[in-house]
């Protein structure tokens, strides 16, 4: 037997009921309810507008954005004359370029693909080894009060410095311009992996190490099972802030060591007074940092746990 019971507008409750031996009972008021209630076409009615609200917040704003920017390039364009090139003109540019990036003729003759590659690797290297050595780092210096108070002054004391100001002691002690050049990126990524990692062991809530201590557990399951879990947030935020610091400074970095490189390429550019090449060169390079920031920002929220609430 089913049961249901209705309220109507006077306040009084009516119920009807529906057993295989009495049949169903339906009040008028019930009936009436009932062919008053909506049908379904109004829920299939409201999903184009949803639609459009999604194409009205979503896709219209970046449109109208990357609108006013070629509107105001356009207007540079005219307003200069031949220095600047129009956008039409970079396009035309930017497929030919693109339509072959990755031949090679030579060492300093050779496709955007090869260059945005080196710059890749050398970023590799550089950001590989500082997270070799900062991650490590920072679990140590969160982890023990008289490291922190050892390591602080140090950190701030060189971090503020620009990275480029450490590229002639690279040059000076590895005799290269290619090791150099990861040295810079080396130095200029550890710094927002120490500090993020460190801050993060210093925030784990005092009842897990007390718990730890309860258990007597090793050192290492303490860094294991309880610090680096919680932790991880933390140091995947400085992992994201060095890459980004790492590709704004290869470019730099290249420019001053030569090579190959996008940095380099910009710069023999440049010499070729070919502006066009130039301003595509600034969107490849914007294009890479925001997809190696898109990774990042995955890999980040895919580890961050939000608390449920109840």
């Amino acid at each position: 037997m089913v049961s249901a019971v209705f309220h109507n507008p006077r306040g009084t409750q009516e119920s009807v009921t529906d057993s295989p031996a009495a049949g169903v009972a339906i009040s008028p008021a019930t009936t009436r309810r009932t062919a008053k209630r909506p049908t379904p076409i109004a829920v299939v009615a409201a999903k184009p507008q949803h639609d459009l609200a999604w194409l009205w917040l979503g896709c219209l704003p970046p449109l109208l954005g990357l609108g006013l920017l070629a509107l105001v390039w356009e207007l540079v364009s005219m307003g200069t004359g031949a220095a600047i090139p129009s956008p039409k003109d970079t396009l035309i540019q930017a497929i030919d370029i693109f339509s072959d990036p990755f031949y090679n003729k030579g060492p300093n003759d050779q496709g955007i693909g090869w260059n945005i590659l080196s710059s890749l690797k050398r970023v590799a290297m550089g950001f590989g080894l500082a997270a070799l050595v900062g991650i490590p780092v920072g679990f140590a210096i969160g982890r023990f009060s008289f490291l922190s108070r050892m390591f602080n002054p140090l950190i701030s004391l060189l971090r503020p410095v620009s990275p480029l100001a450490w590229l002639p002691i690279g040059l000076l002690v590895f005799k290269g311009a290619n090791p150099a050049a990861i040295w810079t990126i080396f130095i200029c990524s550890i710094w927002p992996m120490i500090i993020n990692t460190a801050v993060g062991v210093q925030r784990v809530p005092q009842d897990y190490m007390n718990v730890a201590r309860v258990l007597n557990l090793s050192e290492w399951k303490i860094v294991t099972k309880i610090l680096f879990p919680a932790v991880l947030p933390y140091m995947l935020t400085g992992v994201r802030l060095a890459v980004g610091t790492a590709w704004l400074v290869i470019v730099a970095a290249e420019m001053l060591t030569g090579g190959v490189g996008i940095g380099f390429w910009v710069w023999d550019e440049w010499n070729n007074l070919n502006v066009k090449n130039i301003i595509i060169a600034i969107f490849v390079i914007g294009l890479v940092g925001l997809i190696l920031e898109y990774i990042l920002i995955k890999i980040a929220t895919a580890f961050t746990f939000e608390e449920v609430k109840n």
